[in-house]
């Protein structure tokens, strides 16, 4: 999304500052400034880069989470974090308010269609060139690596006894858009002078980073993933979805349940235009009571829009991502030089994302004690504040909403 549509020459220059030097930079000053200027340095791992990792050495996706781990820490990191709480914050966050929705649609003409607002390239594009049109369809719940930022810089730097600035928050990620999200104004603590991520590295560029070193992988000490509570993850979970985080799946189940005591076992996608476009739907004595989709890709999202303007768009709910295919295939990943997937690489990152265990966010014994301890209730202004943005549509001279992708 690094165009002159969604990109000021300002942001761009910000972008660019996210890289390998950056990183280092923290990690030799740790090694020889004052321990009084030290900083803790945190790295955040999202589910969707460790299948890159694992298909280029030839391990499973477990295993490669623990040697990526392992590479890590042996540069200077002192935490590596497994996302999974994060992912759940914001797959519940999405529920309850695509719940909420439904129950006000009578008096709230935005309510529907509700987008999510996972992905980063969506939510720029959606801001930045379609403006207030659709911004009041997208939830306001936070991506998972944001929400994970709130939890690094907020929990955690509170049970460290350290304030925000002292934590150096790292973040991989498999597209590089995740760099213009870190620099949100909203994810900016003028109190501390830091942002809640402070750099974000794509899969690529830690492959670049272990090229250079030689990394090898028989000889890396294996460590396992941590989580905010100061504890070893002791399995590599993911959410149900092949492409993503699993929005779609999680909330079309509870949504089911909740609204219409209805238990879904399994989901039937129908494939429509393309293969990035696919329908679920709900029926109940013969009607239609949910309609749900998933559209990936910029064309697909583009025929969205013109939908959406037109009126003839009556979804309840979509899961929008920008990369055809979902997040495994982010630009930041399973590229070749000339920026095109590696169609081969994919295929086994998708075989191998499939073989790793689904947990429900509601089966993570954490996020009641957070909700209850931290956030002070699911429905508090902190809650508010840490889980969810804002979202603000910005005039851009030259952006064009019929741009053909």
């Amino acid at each position: 999304m690094a165009c002159g549509n969604c990109v000021t020459s300002e942001e761009g220059a910000q972008i660019f500052a996210q890289n390998q030097k950056a990183f280092f930079k923290v990690l030799n000053l740790n090694k020889k400034c004052d321990t009084s200027l030290h900083r803790l340095v945190v790295a955040s791992v999202s589910p969707q880069s460790v299948p890159y990792f694992a298909v280029k050495f030839r391990l499973s996706v477990c295993e490669a989470a623990r040697k990526l781990c392992g590479f890590l820490k042996s540069l200077g990191v002192q935490h590596v974090f497994d996302t999974t709480i994060a992912a759940d914050f914001s797959i519940l966050e999405t529920q309850r308010d695509f719940i909420q929705r439904f129950r006000r649609q009578t008096q709230d003409e935005h309510a529907f269609p509700m987008f999510a607002s996972a992905c980063p390239g969506w939510m720029q594009y959606a801001e930045r060139v379609l403006g207030d049109s659709v911004t009041p369809h997208i939830c306001t719940a936070k991506s998972t690596q944001q929400i994970m930022g709130s939890l690094v810089k907020g929990y955690f730097a509170s049970h460290k006894n350290l304030s925000p600035d002292k934590i150096f928050h790292l973040t991989i990620a498999p597209c590089y858009d995740r760099k213009m999200e870190a620099l949100r104004e909203d994810y900016y603590t003028a109190l501390y002078k830091c942002r809640d991520v402070d750099c974000v590295l794509t899969s690529g560029e830690i492959m670049q980073i272990m090229e250079q070193r030689n990394f090898s992988i028989k000889e890396v000490e294996a460590s396992p993933l941590e989580n905010v509570f100061a504890g070893n993850t002791c399995e590599f979970v993911r959410h149900e979805g092949i492409g993503s985080d699993g929005y779609l799946a999680h909330i079309f189940r509870h949504a089911a349940k909740e609204l219409f005591d209805m238990d879904v076992k399994e989901i039937t996608y129908k494939t429509l235009k393309n293969k990035d476009f696919q329908e679920v739907c709900l029926e109940k004595d013969g009607e239609t009571v949910l309609r749900f989709a998933a559209a990936y890709g910029f064309r697909n999202i583009q025929n969205m829009v013109l939908k959406l303007r037109k009126g003839k768009f009556h979804y309840h709910f979509v899961e929008v991502l920008a990369c055809p295919g979902g997040c495994l295939n982010g630009k930041g990943q399973a590229q070749t030089l000339d920026g095109k997937p590696e169609r081969a690489t994919l295929h086994e990152m998708e075989e191998a994302y499939t073989l790793v265990p689904v947990q429900s966010p509601e089966n993570n014994p954490h996020i009641q004690e957070l909700y209850l301890n931290w956030l002070e209730g699911a429905e508090s202004q902190k809650t508010r504040e840490m889980l969810h943005t804002k979202l603000v549509p910005v005039s851009q001279a030259g952006a064009r909403p019929d741009m053909k992708w």
